[in-house]
């Protein structure tokens, strides 16, 4: 009988472990070990390719090892070191060794608690549990476990806890700490946000931002086979381009203009543009940041003249990027062209660009968004 044959025997007979005095053992027992038939004959003395067992419906079959081949030359079923245990196992205990013991391992030290505090821990910074290097490492994390709830754990375990809450390693994104007071900034923000939602129909409103595309590409992670190390071939000297966009919320449109500079000059042509645009507009609003470039003397001469004066800007809190909507597009853009890109010259790159704002302005509506 092969040990697979072994352990479907195992299940249909729904083995339990018996005590001194033969309780909790299923009637079928008997029948089971009536099926197997003679015990196992010992191996001493032979190798694994040797073992032999025998039972009245599969005959005598041997159990290869690892690599063993069969008499006809064909490869026989894997038989892996636990399997021979299980077989030294029933030699010695019969059916009750075929018993799987974990279930008297105990409780398991995994429970709701200690992840819980595990999610806590790792939310943190290693710094605030008196460590002095400021990123998380399984060992470390080990031991400020054992500290905070009293239970040890090995560092693979560690790495199933951290599965099981869903943690991950990335990336921390860089902040700059506004000047403004949470509550300035928070009043900011709330006033932005009903101006996009309580906005008039003879009204448009839209996110602004400017991006740069740089032919040395950016790098970015990428799927890649077990021993393999993509390369992005850089041409070595840089060139530049600019876009300035300007997202509506409301119907995911991404309007945008190019330069070979960031400056006034740039956001001008993008507020032009959204004059033609919008011909039927009262009032644009444009929500943007405050980089220097917005707040010029030739800006403030173009929102002075007739068609500058259907233009209002509306400045975000500093340092708020992620109340940026165009961010996000921004964010696209690379992903799907400039990352690890393959273009050998600043024109092929920026038809890329440019394909790629086309067909997602060709799909605007699943970019719409409420406020």
């Amino acid at each position: 009988m092969g040990i697979p044959q072994l352990i479907a025997l195992k299940r249909r007979t729904g083995v339990r472990r018996r005590n001194s005095h033969g309780r909790n053992c299923p009637k079928n027992v008997a029948v089971g070990q009536a099926e197997i038939g003679k015990t196992l004959p010992k191996t001493e003395g032979r190798g694994p390719e040797d073992t032999v067992l025998d039972h009245p419906e599969f005959g005598r079959r041997p159990i290869r090892g690892r690599y063993g081949q069969s008499t006809e030359g064909r490869p026989e079923h894997y038989i892996s070191s636990g399997s021979y245990r299980v077989a030294a196992r029933f030699r010695e205990e019969g059916v009750d060794g075929l018993v799987d013991h974990r279930e008297e391992n105990g409780e398991t030290k995994l429970c709701d608690e200690f992840l819980s505090t595990l999610w806590e821990v790792v939310e943190s910074c290693p710094l605030d549990h008196g460590w002095k290097r400021p990123t998380w490492t399984r060992e470390m994390l080990v031991i400020t476990m054992e500290r905070k709830t009293g239970i040890r754990i090995h560092v693979s375990t560690m790495s199933v806890a951290l599965s099981r809450i869903g943690a991950r390693r990335g990336r921390p994104k860089p902040i700059v700490e506004s000047t403004w007071s949470k509550q300035a900034k928070n009043k900011r923000l709330r006033e932005l946000r009903e101006l996009v939602e309580d906005l008039p129909d003879d009204e448009v409103v839209v996110y602004e931002d400017e991006v740069d595309v740089h032919l040395n590409p950016k790098i970015g992670l990428d799927w890649m086979v077990k021993g393999q190390q993509k390369e992005v071939l850089t041409p070595g000297q840089n060139e530049k381009q600019y876009l300035a966009g300007a997202l509506n919320p409301k119907t995911g449109e991404l309007t945008w203009v190019e330069g070979d500079s960031k400056n006034s000059l740039l956001f001008i042509q993008l507020l032009w543009k959204l004059h033609e645009q919008y011909p039927n507009a009262k009032k644009i609003h444009v929500i943007l940041d405050n980089y220097s470039i917005h707040s010029t003397e030739e800006v403030a001469k173009t929102l002075a003249t007739k068609a500058g004066q259907r233009f209002e800007l509306h400045f975000l809190p500093p340092y708020c990027p992620d109340h940026n909507k165009i961010e996000r597009a921004w964010q696209d853009l690379h992903a799907n062209v400039t990352r690890n890109h393959k273009c050998s010259d600043m024109s092929e790159l920026m038809k890329n660009v440019r394909y790629y704002l086309r067909q997602r302005n060709k799909h605007k509506a699943q970019y719409a968004t409420a406020a």
